[in-house]
């Protein structure tokens, strides 16, 4: 038997995030024990590893719940609508990257000037919800579809030249740290 805060260890999550899901119905409200204290079963935890995998991929806790509850009937058409989902963000991405792009490009009389460094880019990225592994795939991506753009983009960035050719290397393998 596993109290909450075992339970929430276990699977990475605090406590408040255990009996929130307890309270959304996707966990059933475990037995009490004699001081009246919530004890989860292995059946519990198993349930509660699942939803961490679903939630990890951005499933909704709508579609957690289905999926959890009628697993034949749909965990595919949820993780394939997800998937859609993925696809169409990335491709929203793309479009800013376009976009960057053009703007990089319409405004090539500022080249010489410092109206953005590296860190104001990347507060900026940052603000606007990305990850550091989100922006070491826009990176990725932005070396492998336009790697002339990426190479100007960095230096309008006034990013020092050794520094431009590490994150070149590392964006075409995948590493960048």
């Amino acid at each position: 038997m596993l109290t909450v805060s075992a339970l929430a260890r276990r699977c990475g999550l605090t406590r408040s995030t255990v009996l929130y899901y307890e309270s959304k119905g996707l966990l059933p409200r475990p037995a009490r024990t004699g001081g009246n204290y919530r004890s989860y079963t292995e059946t519990d935890a198993r349930r509660l590893e699942q939803i961490c995998i679903y939630r990890k991929v951005g499933v909704s806790l709508e579609d957690v719940s289905a999926a959890l509850d009628h697993p034949k009937a749909h965990a595919a058409q949820i993780l394939e609508r997800r998937l859609a989902g993925i696809d169409a963000e990335i491709e929203r991405l793309r479009g800013h990257q376009r976009a960057i792009l053009r703007l990089l490009q319409q405004s090539g009389a500022m080249k010489g000037t410092k109206m953005i460094t590296k860190d104001k880019w990347v507060a900026i990225m940052r603000a606007a919800g990305f990850s550091q592994d989100d922006m070491h795939r826009w990176h990725s991506e932005f070396e492998k579809e336009a790697p002339a753009e990426h190479q100007e983009f960095l230096e309008f960035l006034h990013i020092p030249a050794d520094e431009i050719t590490t994150i070149r290397r590392l964006s075409r393998e995948g590493q960048l740290e």
